[in-house]
């Protein structure tokens, strides 16, 4: 029988890594993100029977049930939603505007609880059917160790592992896994973006891990497909950092 699995943001970076490696070991995928670009990176997912784009903001409470209705009409089950969307906007909090500050919550939690409250019905029919299902929700290493001018993001990932510990135990009964997982630096397009030097303010990525370098998004992959598995049938309510070793101790510089 074939697994499906919801994906968030799975345009670029670790959601289009999991998308990849989902599809290659023969899940049908549905992938939402806020656009889709013919690009190298996409290669050919897109072209794949087994991936199903569309096209949604998370922002938007219309957009995202018109694409959860869409998915119900085609699977009344899904194994997993791995819910990896997430913008980052930077700036000390006295001066951040508004709209970033608004936005960040909007994707970052409130997009991500929709995504989560409107794909219940179906994780719940797979769990009836196979015996459990899967929540994988994108939290960070800024939520357990925040950096400054980056204040609204660690907050709002502070927010999605603490959603994750009570929906957790709030879908036990349902036997309905629910975990996090808070990445350090990971290449991605995201935070190539906002390193780039010609970008205002004090924040700055991580750099190398204690392990000598930054991670890629199939570092982060591995520890999904972990909680995906059988293997974490005994895990749920946690977040796991997937970053080296970035936030165990402070290493001083030299």
């Amino acid at each position: 029988m074939i697994k499906s699995a919801i994906v968030t943001g799975a345009s670029s970076g670790i959601g289009l890594e999991t998308s990849k490696h989902l599809v290659k070991e023969g899940w049908k995928v549905f992938g939402i993100d806020i656009k889709y670009e013919n690009n190298d990176a996409l290669g050919e997912l897109t072209n794949n029977q087994l991936f199903k784009p569309l096209v949604c903001d998370l922002a938007s409470e219309d957009e995202v049930y018109k694409s959860m209705n869409i998915i119900q009409k085609e699977a009344q089950s899904i194994d997993a939603l791995i819910a990896c969307a997430g913008i980052l906007r930077l700036g000390e909090l006295s001066q951040m505007s508004i709209k970033d500050f608004d936005l960040i919550f909007n994707v970052n939690v409130r997009g991500l609880w929709l995504s989560v409250s409107q794909s219940m019905p179906m994780l719940k029919n797979a769990s009836k059917n196979s015996g459990t299902a899967r929540i994988v929700l994108l939290s960070s290493v800024s939520a357990l160790r925040p950096k400054i001018n980056s204040g609204a993001y660690s907050a709002s990932k502070a927010a999605v592992s603490q959603l994750t510990r009570v929906l957790a135990v709030e879908c036990a009964k349902d036997n309905i896994l629910v975990n996090a997982i808070a990445p350090g630096t990971v290449d991605t397009p995201m935070v190539r973006e906002q390193s780039s030097p010609d970008k205002q303010g004090n924040w700055r990525p991580s750099g190398p891990s204690p392990l000598g370098r930054i991670s890629n998004p199939d570092d982060i992959v591995k520890v999904i497909k972990f909680l995906l598995d059988d293997n974490s049938s005994y895990v749920t309510g946690t977040t796991i950092p997937v970053d080296g070793g970035t936030q165990a101790a402070f290493i001083p510089p030299i």
